[in-house]
């Protein structure tokens, strides 16, 4: 099959920051589904894994990166049950194990939901990673209730990217709050608003953007975007008692004594530790990925989809991953096969 991947970690202009290459097709076992891959999208992960996961050596054989994926069962496992040859299927991936950029891909069922029927390859392979993370952190970090936290207000820390934009959907249709999302651009600003949020205020003054939108408290916060540097103005604007999540490491450590006074709380998000630690409760995303489909398929949900690509190819990948380090996308950009 062929692939794209890389030997060592390089700026994304030179030459050889990808490469194609040929490699055998990998054969299912026990939960394993043999996936031919349609279509993928690019997420922040995959430039960083690339510019970090081989500045020291040279790889012996190329690391195929990708973590979204839409594509058709062509094989399964001897334990599968979940799904049979011929479904469609959308996932994240697993981050231990090879990634989406290639002709097919072995994937474990029970990190795998059925794709969206009213979707095209290109508008589903834009959603599993970010619905997925944007899910966790609302639902299962921040343990947000439709029936207790309705109508509150949650602070989105980067609304017009890729997580902000599914985000800033989940947090008004499933849990019906008033969502605040950041944004500076008129072009971001206006996205933003498509995706639904309430109100846009600007993230380069915070603070002042939210209590002149007319709150000085927000019950919760999701940031996007990185936790150092916002997280002096994330303790002045949580409510007494609030939540904040992020999904984004900080390069110091995070000052939590400075949410003492309020007894606020604070979770980290990283949607792969089900899949890394094989948790108890690993299935839960092959049942969150099939509870969006169904939020998709009533129109309730929209993807994220900016841009689209197509080809597997070295060049598109290079264009997708320059697009993305520039930290001026909006939305998702897919990469259809």
């Amino acid at each position: 099959m062929k692939a794209i991947g890389f030997k060592r970690s390089l700026p994304i202009v030179e030459q050889e920051s990808f490469i194609a290459f040929e490699t055998e097709k990998p054969t299912p076992h026990a939960h394993d589904l043999l996936v031919k891959v349609q279509a993928v999208s690019v997420n922040p992960v995959d430039y960083k894994i690339r510019q970090n996961s081989a500045k020291e050596v040279v790889l012996d054989t190329p690391k195929i990166i990708g973590w979204d994926a839409v594509g058709i069962v062509e094989e399964v496992g001897e334990a599968v049950t979940l799904f049979k040859k011929g479904d469609e299927v959308y996932y994240a991936g697993d981050i231990t194990k090879p990634g989406s950029n290639a002709d097919y891909q072995l994937i474990d069922e029970r990190i795998v939901g059925r794709k969206p029927k009213n979707l095209s390859v290109a508008e589903a392979a834009v959603i599993p990673l970010t619905g997925l993370t944007a899910w966790e952190i609302l639902f299962d970090r921040m343990r947000i209730s439709t029936e207790k936290d309705k109508g509150k207000t949650l602070l989105i820390i980067g609304g017009a990217g890729g997580m902000g934009s599914i985000a800033i959907q989940l947090a008004k249709t499933v849990a019906g709050l008033t969502v605040i999302a950041t944004a500076s651009r008129p072009e971001t600003v206006e996205w933003c608003k498509k995706m639904g949020a309430d109100v846009v205020v600007n993230h380069q003054d915070l603070v002042n953007g939210v209590h002149n939108a007319g709150f000085h408290y927000v019950d919760f916060i999701a940031d996007f975007v990185n936790t150092g540097a916002y997280w002096d103005a994330m303790v002045e604007l949580i409510k007494p008692q609030g939540h904040i999540g992020s999904i984004t490491a900080s390069s110091e450590p995070v000052a939590l004594n400075k949410l003492k006074t309020k007894s606020a709380s604070f979770s980290w998000e990283y949607m792969y530790t089900r899949s890394m630690f094989q948790t108890e409760d690993m299935i839960q995303q092959h049942h969150i990925l099939n509870q969006i489909a169904d939020l998709v398929e009533a129109e309730a949900l929209q993807s994220t989809l900016y841009l689209t690509l197509e080809g597997l190819t070295v060049e598109n990948f290079k264009q997708a991953h320059q697009l993305l380090e520039s930290g001026k996308t909006i939305g998702k950009v897919a990469i259809t096969f």
